[in-house]
């Protein structure tokens, strides 16, 4: 059915037929979702919004600093961004909060960004395949569909890959600069410091070396100072780290207030497990390298082995079979 309707377009329309047609169904579906999006109905929030902005535009220079009149121009695009389903939408937050994007308009930036390099994919792939037919006259249909839709799709995939690799690279710092942390909170608590400003001083002292962790402890260390829900701030600190060392150390200090026992002594306890924890982690490195290396001392080393010592035995028996003599 494929190469029918392909044929037909050929014979109809010339070598650019396929390609024609492509380019006018992707204006169709343009042009059909222009309406939705334009036709969108001013959200009651949005008017409240520009009352507010005019009223804060008539204040003094330094009354207009404390406000943010700065307007998202994602936002009336928000119903065709944001997924409409509740759990995909806090699956799709949570990751990327996870990897270090905390903006309530994340989600919509993310989504923009897919869109975005998808359609300038696609651009370029219909312009290759363009210069592609007209450099080559016997292009396979199927390598011009390719050389359009592969660029499209690279250009979709590439924020998600992006923000796949932000978020092992954060989790990869928490879990490497957690033993420190609680070494440290355990000093600034047996020296007689409350656990928020335990946990505020170490977010300062580890901001050099590990800004990931650092940032995650000032947000809780932040929201007690609120004097919001311990037990919630723990729970939102072990989600957004999303590390397993960070939601057993909440559930240690959970634990410890719920039955009345010191922090001190958990975080003693639990700090030692972290170091040795992190001993084994790295013992377990060090253990795979030997089959890692295997490879490459094969590829690297047998050959000039072989070569060293095979070789002049084989040059031998070639001068032998030839009735010269040995070499060596």
């Amino acid at each position: 059915m494929f190469d029918s309707i392909t044929t037909f377009l050929t014979d109809q329309f010339g070598p650019f037929g396929p390609l024609l047609a492509v380019g006018i169904l992707g204006m169709f579906l343009i042009l059909g979702t222009l309406p939705v999006l334009l036709n969108k109905k001013e959200d009651p929030l949005d008017k409240l919004k520009k009352f507010r902005n005019a009223s804060i535009s008539n204040k003094s220079p330094d009354e207009r600093l404390r406000h943010d009149t700065g307007g998202d121009k994602l936002e009336k695009y928000s119903d065709f961004l944001e997924p409409k389903d509740e759990e995909e939408y806090s699956a799709i937050k949570l990751k990327l909060l996870q990897a270090g994007y905390s903006t309530k308009n994340a989600v919509r930036t993310y989504h923009f960004a897919q869109f975005a390099l998808g359609g300038i994919g696609l651009v370029r792939g219909v312009a290759y395949a363009i210069l592609l037919q007209t450099t080559n006259d016997d292009v396979s249909t199927q390598k011009v569909v390719m050389s359009i839709l592969f660029p499209g799709l690279a250009g979709y995939m590439l924020p998600k890959y992006w923000v796949n690799r932000r978020l092992q690279a954060r989790q990869e710092e928490i879990v490497n600069g957690f033993p420190d942390s609680l070494d440290m909170l355990l000093v600034c608590v047996e020296a007689g410091q409350s656990l928020d400003q335990s946990i505020l001083r170490v977010a300062e002292e580890i901001r050099a070396g590990y800004p990931a962790l650092a940032d995650e402890l000032d947000i809780v260390s932040q929201e007690m100072k609120a004097d919001k829900d311990r037990a919630a701030v723990l729970d939102d600190f072990a989600e957004r780290a999303g590390v397993q060392d960070v939601s057993s150390f909440v559930t240690v200090l959970k634990q410890s207030a719920a039955f009345g026992t010191s922090i001190a002594d958990a975080l003693r306890v639990y700090a030692g497990e972290m170091r040795d924890k992190r001993v084994m982690r790295a013992e377990e490195k060090a253990n795979t390298l030997p089959t890692k290396m295997t490879l490459a001392t094969m590829l690297l080393t047998v050959p000039p082995l072989l070569v060293i010592l095979v070789g002049p035995s084989v040059y031998n028996i070639y001068l032998t079979l030839n009735g010269q003599g040995a070499g060596f």
